[in-house]
């Protein structure tokens, strides 16, 4: 069987030029490493299926599977789809950093993302997606069939990161777009005014949405191990600053913990599933972290 563990390395993964192909190899990755762990009980399906149950309407039955398996199974169509989901990602400038030896966190982003949009579609789930910077860019609303997730991709596969940063208001925007009850997988760095943001969470909670947070963080946005001497340049607004970090690494680390600190409390608080990951993480990680919610519902 082909090793397929190193396709669960993000900079694996990033030296391939199809999106469709480093989703489905992390997924077959993902698989892979289910039934050679701990993490087996996980329940994974690919089936077109669902099995029957009484009260089903028996001409939905598919009495081809019945003659293989002699297990009586309901033809699934999109209106019975098991759940509608909407990954939300964060394309503004600030997305775009990476530390040397890393990938930049959208890229990280964008690939957990396609991942799970491959596993839901195979699924049968319904997918949509959403692109964000100081604002709602793109709205693609959920659905199942098979063809959509190629649309999906593309469109996570052309998105450049710009702009600033502007992640709660444009998930305010993002909340009122949402009419059916759903899962809401947000993939930022959630740099923005913590309060602001919470509060846009929040309103995902009040219309009776299941809300995964993805905080994506590159290793030294956390550590702040940049070295004796560094330059610094938002990559949002071009301003630069020559700094010593090491000096500065003491308070940097304390403001840090205190953010990411807040927003863990209060998400789970209401409810909220929240999960740090930074971009060196194998996303066999964040993949089960996702599986455990999905599972739950």
């Amino acid at each position: 069987m082909q090793d397929y563990r190193k396709y669960l390395d993000p900079k694996v993964i990033a030296q391939l030029d199809n999106i469709e192909l480093k989703a489905r190899l992390v997924v077959e990755g993902f698989i892979t490493g289910l039934h050679r762990s701990p993490y087996h009980g996980f329940s994974v399906e690919f089936a077109e299926h669902r099995q029957y149950h009484a009260g089903d309407e028996i001409r939905h039955i598919d009495w081809k599977v019945f003659g293989r398996t002699e297990k009586f199974y309901i033809k699934q169509y999109e209106e019975e789809t098991n759940l509608r989901s909407v990954l939300a990602i964060d394309s503004s400038g600030s997305m775009k950093f990476s530390s040397k030896g890393n990938i930049p966190k959208y890229e990280y982003s964008s690939y957990l993302a396609a991942a799970i949009a491959y596993m839901l579609f195979n699924q049968r789930d319904a997918v949509g997606l959403a692109m964000y910077d100081t604002m709602l860019r793109t709205y693609l609303p959920p659905r199942s069939k098979p063809s959509y997730l190629h649309e999906i991709l593309k469109t996570i596969d052309t998105t450049v990161p710009a702009n600033e940063t502007g992640t709660a208001q444009a998930l305010e925007q993002l909340a009122e777009r949402i009419k059916r009850r759903g899962l809401i997988a947000i993939f930022s760095d959630f740099f923005d005014d913590s309060q602001s943001v919470l509060k846009a969470l929040k309103h995902f909670r009040h219309k009776n949405h299941e809300v995964i947070a993805f905080h994506v963080l590159d290793p030294r946005e956390v550590d702040f191990k940049f070295g004796y001497a560094a330059n610094f340049v938002d990559m949002e607004t071009g301003e630069e600053m020559v700094t010593q970090p090491y000096q500065l690494q003491k308070v940097y680390s304390k403001a840090v913990s205190g953010f990411i600190g807040e927003i863990k409390a209060s998400c789970r608080q209401h409810n909220i599933d929240y999960h740090l990951i930074d971009t060196a993480m194998p996303f066999d990680k964040a993949l089960r972290e996702y599986l455990t919610k999905r599972n739950k519902m």
